[in-house]
């Protein structure tokens, strides 16, 4: 017997919605989303709650994404410098990070350090600073120290193919690791990630702007939800550092992140550590 023609319709009609939605979210990856869209806290494109409300970076978003903070005015020359000019005159990183062309980067996520409380964009900043110091030896080191050594191509992401001859070791403020971070980074950023990796170590802006392309992606959303800063050293470098794997380094983040709080003039907050 016929079914009737609505019963038809119905299955044949969800599976174009599904398919149409899930061909949107997936084009949207990232970010850069078509007019009326929303720009997920994940750097996903979408029209529904899950995507313009907490932590919308961009787009028609249902909940404030900036607070009036501005980041200019918290990370000033001498907040900035005081980080530094503790690394050695002779660091490569000494003549390559500078506080313009990290503001710079910044223009291009107004999410970063807007969202929340105004106490919430400084223990942001903080966290953010933290880890970079920590990272890079206060801004001493643009590429990892032997990085070239190791090998950071996961072959089973094959949507990010590894280049021949290409390595993706850290690179830039949050030492930017792997071929499959490389890859979307670039796509979001506008370099070749995959086949062009040294960029990130070249150019300084697109430098800053790997490490807020990953903070945005993966750290953003636990700092400003009020998780506190240990779930960002989980995020971070969480399975070489946290549940006791490295205790020492997990101190040294930690001690950096409290240390620029009380320059900022903020609580720390709960929930330190990993």
């Amino acid at each position: 017997m016929a079914l009737p023609r609505n019963i038809l319709l119905t299955p044949i009609l969800a599976g174009i919605l599904f398919a149409a939605l899930r061909l949107q979210i997936v084009m949207g990856q990232n970010c850069g989303c078509s007019a009326g869209l929303c720009c997920s806290q994940y750097g996903y494109c979408g029209n529904t709650q899950e995507f313009c409300g907490t932590g919308c970076q961009e787009g028609p978003c249902t909940t404030p994404s900036n607070n009036g903070a501005s980041v200019a005015d918290i990370v000033t020359p001498e907040f900035f410098n005081g980080i530094i000019n503790q690394a050695d005159g002779g660091c490569p990183g000494k003549n390559f990070y500078t506080r313009d062309r990290f503001l710079e980067a910044v223009g291009s996520y107004s999410g970063f350090g807007t969202a929340g409380t105004q106490d919430d964009s400084k223990r942001e900043i903080a966290a953010f600073f933290a880890h970079a110091t920590h990272e890079t030896g206060h801004f001493c080191n643009i590429n990892e120290i032997d990085g070239p050594t190791k090998d950071y191509c996961d072959e089973n992401k094959t949507e990010y193919p590894c280049a021949a001859g290409k390595g993706y070791y850290g690179r830039g403020p949050l030492q930017l690791s792997w071929n499959y971070n490389y890859g979307p980074a670039g796509s979001s950023i506008g370099f070749d990630g995959l086949n062009a990796p040294d960029t990130v170590a070249n150019d300084p802006v697109i430098s800053f702007k790997a490490a807020l392309w990953y903070w945005m992606n993966k750290v953003h959303s636990i700092i400003t939800s009020g998780q506190g800063f240990g779930p960002t050293i989980r995020a971070i470098n969480g399975a070489l550092e946290c549940d006791g794997q490295n205790p020492g380094t997990v101190g040294a983040r930690v001690g950096f992140y409290t240390t620029y709080c009380n320059q900022l003039g903020v609580s720390p907050g709960d929930n330190l550590s990993c």
